[in-house]
């Protein structure tokens, strides 16, 4: 059958089936389980009237059970068996062999890296853009540019990005924006400020960052009453905020203290530490875009009166900014922080692509993808598959927490 047939027939199967589900299902619901006629007329109305939304329902959660909760039970059965053994039940054994891997370790602290600086930056950069793509009359034209990453897929951007940071011999015509750039410097003020001063002020940026946030946290947990569950979270929190802070560190002094090799063009994805940066400067610039239009939304929807006052008890534009607006989008603003975080525990294209996990760039899916296709031990790439779950799940429900909390 042509496949163009096929689609057709398919999408009329479908929509007639769901069509036909709600007529009948309400047919049933009407006629035979609770009819409106008889002594038992508004009770029975009253009962169809309390199922009838689980039939609107059911599709969805039947789709949803199908599709997600039964590939969670079986990711969590297939992390305690053993292929080799026949699928046997193996108990913990994956797990303990996972944890006793160092490319674990290493994918762990890379998505703990990346958890960290892409949200930050992604959120960041597309607050400064939205406030001043707003102040310029082309504004809707910076914006479309800026959005524009957000169509491009994740292996087109790390094939643009791969571009970047080529290397070619040095007998060649570099190619690489990045080497081509790198082989301008010969170890002057200019190579001190760009590859020393910039990098290590940008990553002590980054400890005072992850220690100020580190510290709110703390302070928030000290004087709120908070349910246990949102304790042990922030505890978790925090002591990531220590480790980023303590790594980051370490990568700022070894910027003021590494020597550059002038003269010499670089493959930048192959140096240990750098190349994870190099790497999530992808998904920055395409997650910016979107962080971007979201808060110009919410940039738009503070009332005019609140800034108009600020300014007449003589506000500057900082404290406009800081003071007036950042207050009132600070819903937003974490919106958009988590759902960047979500796509970052996951991220797997831009790895993959461009390193393949090599140099120190391992990050968990990419881990699970190696131990399932590659290693072909269900056992641990499913532990891993878990880890990711626990990973995201207590973002998901934060975000719940915090959107019910608003509606009442």
């Amino acid at each position: 059958m042509h496949p163009a047939i096929l689609g057709l027939l398919t999408i009329t199967v479908g929509v007639g089936a769901c069509i036909g589900y709600f007529y009948f299902s309400n047919q049933f619901l009407d006629k035979v389980l609770f009819p409106a006629k008889g002594p038992n007329a508004g009770r029975n109305i009253n009962r169809a009237n309390l199922v009838r939304p689980w039939l609107f329902l059911f599709p969805a959660m039947f789709g949803l059970g199908l599709y997600l909760a039964y590939p969670v039970v079986a990711t969590l059965w297939y992390s305690l068996t053993d292929r080799d053994q026949g699928g046997a039940f193996v108990g913990l054994a994956n797990y303990r062999q996972m944890f006793n891997e160092p490319k674990f370790w290493e994918a762990m602290r890379n998505n703990m890296l990346w958890l960290i600086i892409v949200p930050a930056a992604s959120t960041a950069i597309g607050l400064l853009a939205a406030q001043l793509t707003d102040r310029i009359k082309w504004g809707s034209f910076a914006k479309s540019l800026i959005f524009m990453p957000m169509a491009i897929s994740f292996v087109g951007a790390a094939v643009i990005f791969r571009l970047i940071y080529d290397t070619r011999p040095v007998e060649q015509t570099q190619i690489g924006v990045m080497n081509a750039v790198w082989l301008q410097f010969e170890g002057g003020i200019g190579s001190f400020l760009i590859l020393r001063l910039v990098p290590g002020a940008l990553m002590l940026c980054a400890v005072a960052t992850a220690l100020y946030v580190g510290w709110g946290q703390a302070r928030t947990a000290l004087e709120k009453q908070t349910p246990i569950m949102f304790m042990a979270i922030r505890g978790v929190l925090i002591a990531v905020l220590l480790w980023v802070a303590y790594s980051c560190l370490m990568l700022g002094i070894g910027a003021f203290t590494a020597e550059h090799p002038y003269g010499e063009p670089q493959t930048w994805l192959t140096i240990p530490g750098w190349n994870s940066f190099l790497l999530m400067i992808v998904l920055i610039w395409i997650q910016t875009g979107f962080a971007m239009v979201i808060l110009s939304a919410a940039l738009r929807g503070i009332p005019e009166e609140t800034i108009e006052a600020a300014i007449v008890d003589g506000a500057n534009p900082f404290q406009v900014f800081f003071k007036i607006k950042m207050p009132q989008i600070a819903s937003t603003i974490v919106v958009v922080w988590t759902t960047i975080t979500l796509v970052v525990l996951k991220v797997f294209d831009i790895v993959y692509a461009m390193t393949n996990g090599q140099w120190e760039t391992q990050v968990l899916a990419n881990y699970m993808f190696d131990k399932l296709f590659r290693a072909n031990d269900w056992g641990v790439g499913s532990a891993s598959a878990m880890i990711i779950m626990l990973l995201v799940s207590p973002i998901l429900v934060w975000n719940v927490y915090n959107a019910r909390k608003e509606m009442r």
